[in-house]
């Protein structure tokens, strides 16, 4: 009887620890269903983003906007917002209804030239979903250019050509480079008798269709862009002399005329190329001419001039050294007042003429970087010394080649190492040349291995929305400021581009100081080009003391970024003591601005 009574209560207990374990697991159980259903909707409104687009790269003042919101969830129907800002200040708001997921909107900004603003459009619903676009207000797209390219010429669909210039109008493209479309140098449109061929093969025997590129001239034209057609300033086929061109024009290698200074290209090539004087005014009378017979049959609105950087030692048909550089500006001069209204851009490579260029009239200022100008603080020289060279009335695009070795395999961009470098570009004032039908990497354009991820590309998206709502306080008659700042947080700042640290230089634009902070904490290296793809992402700072040296107390302290919240402006609280202004920076992943007013 005892062993039997013994033996229930041994059941009894079992059977209490099993309810027990089943009661535990139950209740562990509910947390993790709430938080997987709180996922789950959380993950809903995530992908139900909304995604605006505008009509237009650029408008001039009056000019009517046409905006499109796109909603993934097709069945959505609902109310949005539009609230619409000039740096920190709401300059008004209206309401848009969507129907199935999307909505049109026409809208009005204020009738002012050369101005930038930032629309932010939400749902009234809750959670809210959010989403933000830049609009340049600008009649000339040299105030503040943002320089594209175009590549391959071949026949191609209506579609598709209106879907590459769809892709560069979301970034706020306003100029297009038709890179390598021209039938020779010296003859950058082959003709059939009077008029221009159906086709052609390029310098690297591509197909070129003249019709593909009146679409993009045209496509481009409907899209307020610039489309600018390259060639060289001073170069010629191997066989040039058969079309007219004479041995007193060219560049020499030595005095006694034996060697031609010429540019090697691929053997499979057409041909190499030949440089000519361009002090030479018969070569410019011949070239200008051919460009004259460009324009009389496709509607480019430029020429986007190229050149090779110094030739060393070079001798003209007489046997005379010559500075190449010198030749630049009374030859853009010439080319000016030749063509009248065409625009024009050149290419100072490494910065090569580049003082000459900047007193000639060219619409604004363009640079290749090669090396030594390596390191990220490099970028910003460049900008500057433009600025000097121009007395701060040209702004400059960069051609700079990302992930350059990265790029000769397949794969895809790294977004740390564009990220990066278009910060500083940004930040420094300047824009870059990197998009086009696909994303620049080397400076044979059509080259193209590497693609832009899912990612990449909605960071760059907010990027350029940045670059042109706040181009007024970047790149606008900004000018340099000393303004001294430190810090109290257990992080490095520092006034030069330094591995480690976070870079802060300062300028100012009237009654504002604009602060730029760039995080370099957790950079692998100071090399801007980020070749072999391997910079990574910046680890995220929070809540940073910044100190600033400045007796004067702002009326105001807002900041902005790229990375936080589609760059919409946050207002600042601040304190002032003993002539410090102390305010604290919230978060910086990339890049932030923070501009004090006055």
């Amino acid at each position: 009887m005892k062993k039997k009574i013994m033996l229930l209560f041994g059941l009894l207990a079992a059977l209490s620890v099993l309810i027990t374990v089943y009661l535990t697991k139950d209740i562990q159980k509910e947390p993790t269903r709430q938080n997987s259903l709180l996922e789950k909707k959380e993950k809903n409104v995530r992908q139900n983003r909304l995604t605006l687009k505008t009509n237009a790269a650029a408008y001039a003042p009056g000019e009517e906007i046409a905006m499109t919101g796109l909603f993934n969830d097709q069945h959505f129907t609902g109310d949005v917002k539009a609230e619409y800002f000039h740096l920190q200040r709401k300059i008004k708001e209206e309401t848009f209804h969507v129907q199935n997921g999307r909505f049109n909107a026409k809208i009005n900004l204020p009738y002012q030239d050369f101005q930038g603003y930032l629309i932010k459009v939400y749902t009234l619903s809750t959670p809210s979903i959010t989403s933000t676009i830049g609009v340049d207000v600008s009649s000339d797209w040299s105030k503040f250019p943002r320089y594209g390219f175009l590549s391959e010429f071949a026949d191609k669909p209506l579609a598709e050509i209106n879907a590459h210039l769809a892709e560069v109008n979301r970034f706020h493209i306003n100029g297009l480079q038709f890179y390598d479309f021209h039938y020779k140098h010296h003859q950058p449109l082959k003709m059939n008798g009077d008029v221009p061929s159906d086709h052609w093969e390029d310098i690297a025997n591509r197909q070129t269709s003249w019709n593909t590129i009146q679409r993009y001239i045209k496509g481009a034209h409907q899209l307020n862009m610039k489309a600018m057609a390259y060639n060289l300033l001073y170069g010629t086929f191997e066989n040039a002399f058969q079309d007219g061109v004479d041995a007193d024009w060219y560049l020499y290698r030595d005095k006694g005329r034996e060697t031609i200074d010429s540019h090697p290209l691929p053997d499979n090539w057409k041909s190499n190329v030949l440089l000519t004087n361009p002090n030479h005014p018969g070569w410019q009378r011949y070239i200008i001419n051919e460009q004259k017979n460009l324009y009389k049959y496709l509607n480019f609105d430029g020429w986007h001039i190229d050149q090779l950087g110094s030739r060393g030692k070079v001798f003209n048909e007489h046997g005379d050294p010559i500075q190449i550089d010198q030749a630049f500006g009374p030859f853009l001069q010439n080319i000016k007042f030749q063509t009248q209204s065409k625009r024009i851009v050149m290419n100072a490579v490494n910065q090569y003429g580049q003082a000459e260029i900047a007193k000639s009239p060219v619409d604004f200022l363009y640079t290749e970087v090669w090396d030594p100008y390596k390191y990220f603080g490099d970028l910003k020289r460049i900008i500057d010394e433009n600025g000097i060279d121009s007395n701060q009335t040209k702004n400059t695009v960069l051609a700079a080649y990302m992930n350059y070795i990265h790029s000769n395999s397949k794969g895809e961009f790294n977004e740390a190492g564009i990220l990066l470098s278009d910060s500083v570009i940004f930040a420094s004032g300047g824009s870059h040349l990197e998009l086009g039908e696909h994303m620049l990497s080397q400076e044979y354009f059509p080259h193209n291995q590497l693609t832009m991820s899912e990612s990449l590309r909605n960071q760059l998206i907010s990027y350029y929305d940045f670059l042109v709502a706040y181009q007024n306080l970047l790149r606008d008659d900004v000018t340099e400021a000393n303004v001294p700042i430190q810090t109290s947080s257990d992080i490095s700042l520092s006034l030069n581009a330094e591995q480690g640290k976070i870079w802060t230089f300062s300028k100012q634009k009237e009654h504002r100081k604009i602060l730029h902070f760039l995080n370099f904490t957790s950079a692998t290296n100071m090399e801007w080009r980020d070749t072999d793809g391997t910079q990574v992402r910046p680890a995220k700072k929070e809540n940073i003391q910044i100190i600033v040296k400045e007796k004067e107390i702002p009326k105001k302290i807002w900041m902005a970024s790229p990375n936080i919240s589609g760059g919409l402006p946050e207002e600042l609280s601040f304190t002032a003591k003993d002539g410090d202004i102390l305010f604290k920076l919230p978060s910086i992943e990339y890049w932030d601005m923070v501009v004090m007013e006055y």
